[in-house]
């Protein structure tokens, strides 16, 4: 194994409650109501495509631009007061700090919210971080991993990716990573390089490493830079 991607929202920290809180705030103030299809479609998903989906249901009367400045204050103003890591977070980065694995925080929120978080989690637990708007695409693109595994300047059949959403889910595979899934509120199936389990209290080293590159080949070739998504 020779790194971790991490996922943040919903799978570090306990944030995918209050991003829907967020989305359905500005919701409720443009006058719509939100359907579970709807709630699950912003699941995962970066702010800017969340903006230009509530714009859609206006028939697009709103602006997506304001929209998603309104959600991403809203949403980082909700994240500084109430972020809480999740159910075996830190210990699990606490062991790979150890084991001498690289990791990356790899999300679709903005910089202002990843960086919020990385100041509550502790920044000395990542080796680089890739937020929304750092690539040119985001999830579920495989933009962001693929930036994220260029600048730890690795191959992606070496590294093993956490994230709670099948959007996440989505990039991480298409970037060539093995997943641990840990469903926070959207059930995720298994697949073939991919462990589904309750919570990261039942991740350890162990099962990260029965998803290393040895078990799935010859590793890829290096992504040097963005150039190469």
């Amino acid at each position: 194994m020779t790194a971790v991607l991490f996922d943040m929202d919903g799978t570090l920290v306990d944030t995918e409650r209050l991003w829907e809180q967020a989305v359905e705030e500005e919701a409720r103030r443009l006058g719509l109501g939100l359907g579970d299809a709807d709630v699950a479609y912003i699941r995962g998903r970066a702010i800017e495509d969340c903006a230009a989906y509530l714009a859609s249901l206006t028939g697009h009367r709103a602006d997506p631009v304001r929209l998603g400045a309104s959600l991403g204050a809203r949403f980082a103003e909700l994240v500084r007061g109430q972020v809480v890591p999740l159910p075996g977070a830190l210990a699990l980065l606490a062991a790979l700090r150890t084991a001498g694995v690289p990791t990356a925080l790899v999300s679709a929120s903005p910089r202002a919210v990843v960086d919020t978080v990385l100041d509550t989690l502790g920044r000395h637990w990542f080796t680089t971080s890739v937020a929304e708007g750092e690539t040119p695409r985001t999830k579920p693109a495989p933009d962001p991993y693929r930036a994220a595994i260029g600048l730890l300047g690795l191959v992606p059949a070496d590294c093993v990716a956490v994230e709670d959403s099948p959007t996440g889910v989505a990039s991480a595979e298409a970037a060539g990573c093995a997943v641990v899934a840990v469903p926070s509120l959207t059930p995720i199936p298994p697949g073939p390089r991919r462990r589904v389990v309750r919570s990261l209290l039942d991740v350890d080293l162990a099962l990260l490493r029965s998803l290393a590159p040895g078990a799935f080949g010859a590793p890829g070739k290096p992504v040097e830079s963005l150039g190469d998504l």
